[in-house]
């Protein structure tokens, strides 16, 4: 959604001609979403959408919150026969195992790092039952959608694969995508998972948290992706990883490393095989160029520790905040199936758009139609 089209109304609608549209709260009756600009014709393979929900799920080892969530989804609306009929596509999530109670102390103060404070000052109401509409559990209605997404982009052998980097400092070295997979935190490297893990739970023992960073890469993508120049590939790819529950930092291929670099060290040099590095991570101008798309998004520590911290009351009043609840001790675990699917709908966005910036793109579609 473009800022020109705001009018003050809280914005839950993200893309342009495939667009997400998100709804519920984290303790609220349910959760979902409505998938609009999905052309008619898509075999929607309900199995593979619940098994991308399935990744992300709450409550599968020690590594995460203990709430646990079946995260069965329902399609609404948008199918027949299991086919995409063009009309928006509305899946719905039921939540069932809220502790609403676990807020009850929090009612009236703000917890530190949250987006209590903020959300109350702009609306004048918050939910504090697990921060309602800004709890990362909003975001399995993103995996749902970003499956749709994901359906589509495999007709054209576009792969998006992800997994976690980096844990409390401890960096992978390795890089296998196969190996996160099958890993409880999508650790990329087998030879660090072992400190990762010891890290998270050490933090959790101590009733702390950790942050961590995540790598996410897509395949296949064809060259041309990008909307010059307020809606450029990159800047789309940032706004979605950054829209998600505490992160913090986008990079784009070398990112923060590139400006430590001479252009010489930095450029990508181009041979008729194509280019010789993909420094640029597979973006030119903000129009994919055919390698890989490449992005790191940072998370910080989760802000839902159980230590006593200073706070405020609603009324502006010194106190403290002690929490109860069920909390991951490091969101970017589960966060890593949340970027592949805010990938996958970037790029099927931009394939979309796309698809009409030639007469000869015309021709493909209505040639045949013109006496």
């Amino acid at each position: 959604m473009h800022f020109r089209d705001y009018k003050g109304e809280m914005v839950n609608r993200f893309g342009e001609r495939f667009s997400i549209t998100t709804f519920g709260e984290s303790h609220g009756k349910a959760i979902g979403c409505i998938i609009d600009g999905v052309p008619a014709g898509l075999k929607v393979d309900l199995e593979y959408i619940q098994s991308e929900l399935d990744r992300r799920r709450p409550g599968k080892s020690r590594l995460e919150t203990a709430r646990r969530e079946p995260d069965r989804v329902e399609i609404l609306s948008g199918t027949f026969d299991g086919i995409s009929t063009g009309t928006p596509i509305s899946m719905i999530i039921y939540n069932s195992d809220q502790r609403s109670r676990d807020y009850d102390n929090v009612k009236d103060i703000f917890r530190p790092s949250h987006a209590d404070f903020t959300y109350f000052h702009k609306y004048g109401i918050r939910d504090y039952r697990g921060g309602g509409r800004s709890s990362a559990r909003e975001t399995a209605s993103r995996v749902a959608g970003g499956a749709i997404a994901k359906l589509i982009l495999k007709r054209i052998g576009v792969e998006i694969e992800s997994g976690v980097c980096e844990i409390a400092g401890i960096k992978a070295k390795e890089f296998d995508f196969n190996h996160a997979k099958s890993s409880k935190l999508f650790a990329l490297d087998r030879d660090v998972e072992k400190a990762q893990e010891d890290a998270i739970l050490d933090a959790k023992g101590r009733h702390d948290s950790v942050g961590g960073v995540v790598l996410t890469v897509a395949r296949g993508v064809p060259k041309g992706l990008g909307e010059p120049i307020y809606y450029k590939l990159d800047a789309m790819l940032a706004n979605a990883m950054m829209s998600i529950n505490g992160s913090k930092a986008v990079e784009i291929g070398n990112g923060v490393d590139s400006t430590k670099l001479y252009g010489s060290q930095n450029n990508d040099e181009i041979t008729p095989n194509g280019f010789k590095r993909n420094n640029s991570g597979g973006i030119l101008g903000g129009i994919s160029n055919g390698d890989d798309i490449i992005v790191k998004t940072h998370f910080k520590p989760t802000p839902s520790i159980f230590q006593p911290q200073d706070t405020v009351t609603t009324s502006n009043e010194a106190t403290l905040c002690n929490l109860k609840g069920r909390h991951d001790p490091c969101i970017a675990i589960r966060g890593s199936v949340v970027t592949e699917a805010m990938m996958a709908i970037v790029l099927v966005d931009m394939l979309l758009l796309n698809m009409g910036r030639r007469v000869s793109d015309i021709d493909k579609i209505y040639g045949d139609t013109i006496s």
